[in-house]
């Protein structure tokens, strides 16, 4: 039997909706969400299986400069994701307009052949003739992209793109998919309690610590009915510390309940989670550290 299978890149700007939308594609929790930018750090595989289709796309970090190490990995594994894919996936925030770097992009990937769908995410944030407005300045480039207006929160057009995608896949043999047909992520389950927990301090430090905080799996033990989970919050400063920690402890254990709920929903089963917090000063700097945390420094 013949199958659809191949790797699609999804990219774009800081908070363009592009891990909200593989969440939806795969209706799992692959990668984290939260209103600030580059939430997403490192490239994260969400693996869409039917019977006769296997799409792996990968969540890429927002397209930024770079100020650090962090940074540095975070846009090589950008360019590392789009090289020998299938087709590339280019999220627009439709409430911020298009840019000129977002047409940019488009028109090289055009001149590389390589196949570009717009989705044109968060439209239930505005109204129908903002997305028509919309839809018509990308006429003029009607031979050179697709375009998927769509909203990830009300799952709306969502299969669509998966459809319009999956014309641009090779057709191979059931034998040749990638993953196993069961397979949701190539990430293990330590990478991903650790994205939830920094989501969750992501979501309730606001602006108060932007980007200047990691997570650290300190031990992961499983039995029959719980799991054990040690984990620290890694931040650079002293004054941050004491921001996480909150006045008596208040804001760790917020965040901390949180990360148990979702962590449980996502394993389905009971966890004891215990977070603690380490000051590592210009941690984003640390190549050594970096590796530790799961970033493939060497492989970018």
């Amino acid at each position: 039997m013949k199958i659809k299978c191949g790797f699609v890149a999804i990219i774009g700007k800081p908070n363009a909706g592009k891990s909200s939308l593989i969440n939806a594609i795969v209706n799992e929790k692959v990668s984290i969400v939260s209103p600030k930018p580059q939430t997403t750090r490192n490239n994260v595989l969400g693996i869409y299986n039917t019977d006769d289709c296997q799409i792996v796309f990968v969540d890429t970090p927002g397209l930024n400069q770079t100020h650090n190490g962090l940074d540095d990995y975070m846009q090589k594994s950008i360019k590392g994701a789009v090289t020998d894919v299938c087709a590339v996936v280019l999220a627009i925030d439709i409430t911020k307009g298009i840019t000129k770097q977002e047409l940019d992009l488009i028109d090289r990937y055009y001149q590389n052949k390589t196949p570009v769908v717009v989705a044109l995410t968060k439209t239930d944030l505005v109204d129908e003739k903002t997305v028509f407005e919309t839809l018509a300045k990308f006429m003029p480039l009607s031979e050179k992209c697709e375009v998927v207006p769509l909203s990830s929160l009300k799952h709306r057009n969502v299969k669509t793109i998966v459809e319009v995608v999956s014309k641009f896949l090779p057709e191979v043999d059931e034998s040749e998919r990638y993953f196993e047909e069961d397979m949701y992520t190539d990430k293990p389950l330590r990478f991903i309690v650790a994205e939830v927990i920094r989501e969750k301090a992501l979501y309730y430090l606001d602006k108060e610590i932007p980007h200047g905080i990691a997570v650290s799996i300190l031990s992961y033990e499983e039995s029959e009915n719980i799991i054990d989970i040690d984990a620290d919050i890694v931040c650079d400063k002293d004054s941050h510390k004491a921001i996480i920690l909150g006045k008596q402890g208040s804001m760790l254990k917020k965040i901390g309940h949180a990360a148990r709920v979702s962590i449980q929903k996502i394993v389905q089963k009971k966890v004891n989670l215990n977070i603690f917090i380490k000051v590592k000063p210009n941690w984003k700097n640390n190549l050594e550290f970096l590796s530790s945390l799961g970033y493939n420094i060497n492989e970018i």
